[in-house]
């Protein structure tokens, strides 16, 4: 018999049967393992509806998210279906929910209710307090205030000793990390001798609260009969124990998520939160959301595929009613020149069957892959957005190695001598612009005048003055030039950029991009190409459509398109070089290419290239994840590109003239 309300909601109707049960259980822990695309948003949505037409009072209902907007949207979606009382649960981030008990309870803790929330930039006021004072922070290597506050979050988050961070994201001041420990210390001293919280410390002073003060517990879980939590994958330790602890009176707690799209770790979430849940609740009723709304079967049968291989896992199968015979594509192009004009070209196939570009993307492990991408989507004027880090050309270090080109190319370009002179130790605003005058009118000469010879900056610019005469040889090519320089500029890259490890895979990648040039100023002119993101080069009158998208699989989760393109799949890139030694970091890596590969509705290319110059023997070999699949000649159909440069040459060039046109006549 259909389950339908005194409202007129047959819920049977309008959810399926694993959809259903977790919404009309409403008694016990539950966990919902809702597979990608599998409608858990519209189970939470229903979930409430149903919660409030059995009588259940709107404000005893707690939904923890983590955004404000998918909180809002969700009591929104469930009003349509009900009524205006879905807006008077009790909705929110963990954040803020922590803030609301605190400031009733705060005393219970130490901390006055009308404590002050310290945001970053406040935060990092109070760091510079003890940074100032301690011996340490005089030197010059010692991490900036912003460096130290992400260290100390990150440790709290991710459960980590301040020792282990600096070994994997900080390598450079592992020998800083006993004044560190001790700044940490001094800092949360300041905020509880002052009653202030950071952002942090409203999840911690949660715990605090709620471990150890029964009567309050007791009282907020039966305030709140009935919790659920949404991406429950994505919880950290501390958010997972703030759930737990509110749900002991009743253990009326529904957890959705995803094990298989857990990816979060270094922002600290925690996958063994969704594996450990039926653990810790015995009578755990665990549901599995399987039927798949956005993909087509061949899709779904390859990433079920990726998944069966993961070592701990709710074993799950997609499957889909939306039809479609296309079968995810694997190309191996030589190189990631020809990887990125066989991309472009078929981004262009596919806008011209009537695919709009926002319904396409690029998908990479890490922001720098898609370097020499962004170079060829210029050239090709396909406007994008890019998602997760900056574009390459709008990267700082990027522009400081362009400006030392620049000026090599045209020696009168004030903006660039000032970005190259101030990076320069010593040299400020002013008196960058006194050399400026004096390169105007004497040439590169200037910078070893004895105005300056005195001065503690005079080594620096007679450096400078060598390497700007070594590259203004036009005899030479770009890549020699970019080597040159590269060796000049390391030592400035490691003292302006305190993640400056992170970024040398950009420079890296400016080196391969520059191997395809003769001429200078052919190198800069392709690197310097606006796409047109805001306004059309051919037809200024003319609505542009909205951009392509190019996002790393972090940035993408959650989101979904019509045809996705997954390049960098080798080994060494997903997974990434930094998680080969770790089973677990494997396994996290296993699951991002599931998500890449549940981003795809209809087609789905995996870019493999054959030959790849890089820092690191061997990495030019077919990701482990497709190698280990069974019967991946059935879920896979192997695509063969062009054999040589002049084809792809050939189709640039044509397309090019044919892009410039358009398509009116």
């Amino acid at each position: 018999m259909a389950h339908q309300t005194s409202s007129g909601i047959d819920f049977k109707k309008e959810l399926n049967t694993p959809q259903y049960e977790a919404v009309t259980n409403l008694e016990g822990p539950q966990l919902v393992i809702a597979g990608a695309g599998s409608g858990k948003t519209r189970v939470l949505v229903h979930r409430v509806a149903n919660l409030i037409e059995q009588g259940v009072v709107p404000q005893s209902i707690l939904l923890l998210t983590f955004t404000r907007k998918s909180s809002n949207e969700m009591m929104q979606r469930a009003s349509k279906i009900l009524d205006r009382r879905c807006m008077q649960i009790a909705g929110g981030t963990f954040h803020s929910f922590c803030n609301k008990i605190l400031r009733r309870y705060a005393t219970a803790i130490g901390y006055s209710t009308r404590f002050t929330i310290a945001d970053r930039a406040d935060a990092e006021d109070i760091i510079t307090i003890y940074r100032s004072a301690l011996d340490g922070p005089k030197r010059k290597s010692f991490p900036k205030k912003g460096t130290i506050m992400n260290i100390l979050s990150k440790a709290v988050n991710t459960g980590k000793t301040v020792q282990a961070l600096l070994q994997e994201e900080y390598p450079q001041y592992e020998e800083e990390a006993e004044v560190i420990v001790r700044i940490g210390k001094s800092y949360k001293k300041y905020k509880k001798e002052h009653s202030i919280m950071d952002y942090d410390d409203l999840l911690t002073n949660a715990v605090t609260l709620l471990k150890e003060n029964a009567e309050i517990r007791r009282h907020l879980s039966n305030s709140y009969r009935y919790i659920m939590v949404d991406e429950y994958q994505d919880t950290n330790k501390i958010q997972a124990h703030i759930a737990c602890l509110l749900a002991s009176e009743h253990q009326n707690i529904m957890v959705v998520g995803d094990d298989s799209q857990s990816i979060y770790s270094f922002r600290g979430a925690n996958f063994k939160n969704i594996m450990d849940f039926p653990k810790l609740f015995e009578k755990c009723t665990i549901t599995r959301l399987e039927q798949n709304y956005r993909s087509t079967q061949p899709i779904l049968d390859f990433t079920n595929a990726i998944i069966e291989n993961a070592r701990e896992k709710y074993t799950k199968h997609l499957f889909s009613e939306i039809k479609g015979d296309i079968r995810p594509k694997l190309i191996q192009p030589i190189g990631q020149d020809e990887e990125a004009e066989f991309i472009c070209k078929k981004i262009l196939e596919l806008k011209q069957e009537g695919t709009p570009l926002n319904r396409i993307a690029v998908l990479f492990r890490s922001s720098y892959h898609a370097n020499r991408l962004e170079v060829a989507l210029s050239r090709h004027h396909l406007p994008y957005e890019k998602y997760g880090g900056l574009k390459f050309m709008d990267s700082a270090h990027i522009k400081d190695l362009l400006a030392y080109i620049r000026i090599a190319l045209n020696p009168l370009d004030n903006i660039s001598w000032k970005r190259v002179l101030r990076l320069l130790e010593g040299i400020g605003e002013v008196t960058a612009g006194k050399i400026i005058e004096d390169i105007v009118t004497e040439g590169v000469s200037a910078l070893t005048s004895k105005k300056y010879a005195k001065r503690k900056y005079a080594k620096l610019l007679l450096e400078l003055q060598e390497i700007m005469i070594l590259i203004m040889d036009e005899a030479t090519d770009p890549l020699d030039h970019l080597e040159a320089l590269m060796k000049y500029y390391e030592p400035i890259l490691k003292k302006s950029y305190e993640d400056y490890h992170k970024r040398a895979s950009d420079l890296e990648s400016l080196l391969q991009i520059a191997e395809r040039y003769q001429v200078g100023d052919e190198f800069l002119s392709d690197l310097t190409l606006d796409p047109p993101n805001t306004k059309s080069d051919v037809n200024p009158d003319e609505k542009v459509e909205d951009p392509l998208i190019l996002s790393t699989i972090h940035s993408a989760k959650g989101l979904e398109w019509d045809s996705v393109f997954l390049i960098h799949f080798l080994e060494g890139y997903l997974p990434s070089r930094q998680s080969l030694d770790s089973d677990s970091g494997i396994e996290e890596e296993r699951r991002l290419f599931y998500v890449a590969a549940t981003r795809a509705e209809r087609n789905l290319w995996l870019s493999s290239p054959s030959f790849y110059i890089n820092d690191y023997a061997g990495f030019s070999e077919t990701s482990r994840f497709l190698k280990e699949m069974s019967y991946l000649d059935d879920l896979v159909d192997k695509t063969e590109l062009p054999n040589s440069q002049d084809e792809y040459d050939s189709f640039s060039n044509a397309d090019r003239v044919n892009d410039f046109f358009g398509d009116e006549y």
